[in-house]
């Protein structure tokens, strides 16, 4: 077997950098969906950036649901320009004035300028090029520790699918010695249904030709062919990447020839193994959900 491709969508990425007197960390979150829906957590200044994030993200990741989050850890001088200094001064004499004049006991002129219009300022500076690109970059850098992540996570979820195909292949080979006692079981029913009836009643024509439908109706010698099929094309398909669609896909067409194959078999130990096939194709179903 060739190198398996299968990824997680489950993951974790992140990446750290500084620029100026900025430490800026960018981390991303990954869990399983049928597409891509991403949630963006970043300060207002680069909101500007969102557009090429969520491009990236796309472009890297393919699908999933996920938090992408940038977190400025540090800054200095983080409050410089926050307060309009200019404006809070002229606040401060006009109040003062007014007080004076009115006679009052001093108040706490700070806490009533921080609420008046104007003194705390909401401008953003303007993002240059070199930390857009500086932005990006770190975005980029996580969705790769991302895809690390998903790499690793999805050797693991490969190895758990392909333990539940070789238990349901075991069981499919287990199934062939009570199948043929099936059918020596059938001969036998039909035999003494015959030895019952007088000779001279029965229509030796009509007969054959309900002996081929009844045969017909309980081989399960098709329905064996298509599940070993499925189950090496499933197998293929684990080498290819962005498979997990397509691997859901299969194990649907899996369940279709297991759920005839139960409701075909007439026999007790052969229902017993189709029912742990069933078990571990449902541990598929539930494992292919999360991979990519």
């Amino acid at each position: 077997m060739n190198q398996v491709q299968l990824q997680s969508m489950t993951g974790f990425g992140k990446a750290n950098g500084h620029f100026q007197d900025k430490k800026i960390s960018v981390e991303v979150r990954s869990l399983n969906s049928k597409g891509l829906d991403l949630n963006l957590k970043i300060p207002s200044n680069y909101r500007d950036l969102e557009a090429p994030i969520r491009k990236l993200v796309t472009e890297n990741l393919l699908r999933g649901k996920m938090d992408l989050g940038i977190y400025i850890e540090s800054q200095q001088n983080q409050a410089a320009g926050l307060i309009n200094e200019q404006v809070a001064f002229a606040y401060f004499e006009k109040l003062k004035a007014m007080n004076d004049s009115w006679g009052t006991n001093t108040q706490d002129y700070l806490s009533l300028i921080l609420r008046m219009p104007d003194v705390l300022t909401s401008q953003i500076e303007e993002l240059s090029e070199a930390e857009e690109s500086f932005i990006l970059d770190l975005v980029k850098e996580s969705c790769i520790q991302l895809q690390k992540f998903r790499k690793q996570e999805g050797q693991s979820l490969a190895s758990d699918l392909i333990n539940n195909l070789e238990f349901i292949q075991a069981e499919l080979k287990a199934i062939l010695p009570f199948e043929q006692e099936r059918v020596a079981q059938v001969k036998e029913r039909i035999h003494k249904g015959l030895a019952s009836i007088d000779e001279n009643r029965i229509d030796a024509n009509r007969l054959e030709q309900e002996m081929i439908f009844y045969v017909e109706k309980l081989d399960i010698s098709e329905e064996k062919q298509r599940l070993k099929q499925h189950i090496n094309y499933f197998t293929e398909t684990l080498q290819q990447e962005a498979s997990g669609k397509k691997l859901g896909f299969i194990a649907q067409e899996m369940g279709r020839e297991i759920n005839t194959l139960g409701s075909k078999c007439n026999h007790s130990e052969i229902q017993r193994r189709v029912v742990i096939m069933k078990d571990h194709l449902e541990k598929i179903k539930e494992q292919v959900l999360n991979a990519l």
